[in-house]
């Protein structure tokens, strides 16, 4: 592998051995360069089979100033700045690069990078999915799994990658042909110092569009992320401006370009739940449209988000349960309630990100007509229903109390909706074991009353 960025001989230092930084030290390694990869955590033995046959040096269980024996560290994803050893690099003139940057020279193929502070994996995932039914050569990866330094040196058609607002948080080299930002809402406050940080990090991967590069947002987070042209995202029928036209009118998503108006679907071909998917559906269609590129209805209508999205998990006696554990902050949850039809029986709770309640609070009284309140947050999540007038609601210790409880609650009609607006971790180890434990209890329900 080839650049004219070369680190032949170069000593350089990897921070966190998680999935990107795993494959950015064997990338380093592939380069030339003598390595060195240090964790806090402890570091699988799989993954220290693979360092040894590299010869690459590792060390787990903390950073220690021996990452600072370099000519360059780079931050595996997720990697604050505020980490002490990287502030330390810092006194001491030594260069630190993000995973995008150092990726960035080895990448061939066309990019569309995507972020949003919901709907990036569902969106990310899809476009891929188009891409690879059509015949093309593609990596879909990121943050959404596929570490991108697995894409360095091999020729694709496109590089479809998920980002999050930690690795936008270093960027500057990284260049894309198409930008998605699928929307904006208070997220990883604690990590980025204040919402206007976090926004500037998403609004960063617009200034990485090549020339020509196209940027696809919502209307509404235009000024906010200081962006002007591209397409912008709105609920309306088409007009002559460019941009994505939701047209509840007539059920269809719209593009228009350069006084040109193309439908990107009808609603009707979309199979995901709610309103928000339709949005994720045609930004997806929207970069393809960049390149030329029409996604058949059929093909829109065969594509499966990946789980614990708004998925449906079954119904009986006229109740639907649906499982949207990935809703993890209140932005999510909110959308989740707003989207999907019918009235709700919203599970909510799980360990908190610091977040205000009172925007929760109040999408529960519009859209919901009872409330399950469980995990660390529930309390706290109380707090907030009865400040907006809200008494319905009753608190759980477990899972299965809380959806036992949701469904002798629900009538007909209505939805029992998993979307906590908080994290797992005081329960589960992850957001997907909570939506399996939900579904199977769900299930279980379906059984016995079916």
């Amino acid at each position: 592998m080839e650049s004219v960025n070369s680190y032949e001989g170069k000593r350089i230092s990897v921070i966190g051995a998680g999935v990107s930084g795993t494959e950015l030290a064997l990338l380093a390694k592939r380069l030339g360069a003598d390595v060195f990869i240090s964790d806090t955590s402890e570091i699988s033995e799989e993954k220290l089979n693979r360092f040894r046959e590299a010869e690459i040096k590792w060390e787990m269980h903390g950073n220690t100033d021996q990452i600072l024996n370099a000519d360059l560290i780079v931050a595996g994803s997720g990697i604050s700045p505020q980490t002490p050893v990287l502030q330390k690099a810092e006194e001491h003139g030594i260069s630190v690069m993000g995973e995008l940057d150092f990726v960035a020279p080895y990448l061939d193929g066309k990019i569309i990078a995507i972020t949003g502070s919901n709907g990036k994996t569902t969106t990310t995932s899809m476009t891929g999915y188009f891409l690879e039914k059509l015949g093309y050569h593609c990596l879909t990866g990121g943050n959404i799994g596929n570490a991108l330094a697995k894409a360095a040196g091999e020729h694709y058609d496109f590089i479809v990658v998920e980002l999050s607002s930690f690795q936008l948080h270093w960027t500057k080299q990284f260049r894309a042909e198409v930008g998605v930002v699928t929307n904006l809402a208070p997220d990883h406050i604690d990590w980025h110092g204040s919402y206007e940080k976090y926004v500037e990090a998403k609004a960063n991967l617009f200034r990485c569009l090549n020339q020509g590069g196209v940027p696809i947002y919502q209307k509404s987070d235009q000024d906010a992320l200081a962006v002007s042209g591209g397409f912008p995202l709105q609920w309306e029928k088409a007009g002559p401006a460019d941009g994505i036209y939701m047209d509840e009118t007539n059920s269809c998503a719209w593009l228009v370009r350069g006084g040109e108006k193309k439908k990107l679907f009808d609603f009707a071909d979309v199979k995901l739940l709610g309103k928000h998917n339709l949005e994720n559906t045609a930004m997806a269609c929207a970069a393809l449209a960049h390149f030329g590129i029409t996604v058949p209805g059929g093909l829109i209508g065969g594509y499966t988000a990946p789980g614990h999205r708004c998925a449906y998990v079954g119904e009986v006696k006229g109740v639907v349960f649906v499982d949207d554990s990935k809703g993890t902050n209140v932005a999510a949850s909110v959308t989740a309630m707003r989207s999907l039809p019918n009235e709700k029986v919203v599970l909510l709770g799980g360990k908190g990100k610091g977040e205000d309640y009172g925007p929760l609070a109040e999408a529960v009284v519009q859209y919901a007509a009872f409330a399950v309140l469980l995990g660390a947050e529930k309390e706290k999540i109380a707090e907030a229903l009865r400040a907006a007038g809200y008494e319905k609601y009753v608190l759980a210790g477990t899972m299965e109390e809380a959806v036992e409880a949701a469904f002798e609650k629900a009538a007909a009609g209505q939805t029992v909706l998993l979307s906590p607006a908080c994290t797992s971790w005081d329960m589960y180890s992850d957001y997907g074991k909570r939506g399996e434990h939900f579904s199977e209890i769900a299930k279980g329900i379906i059984e016995r009353e079916g």
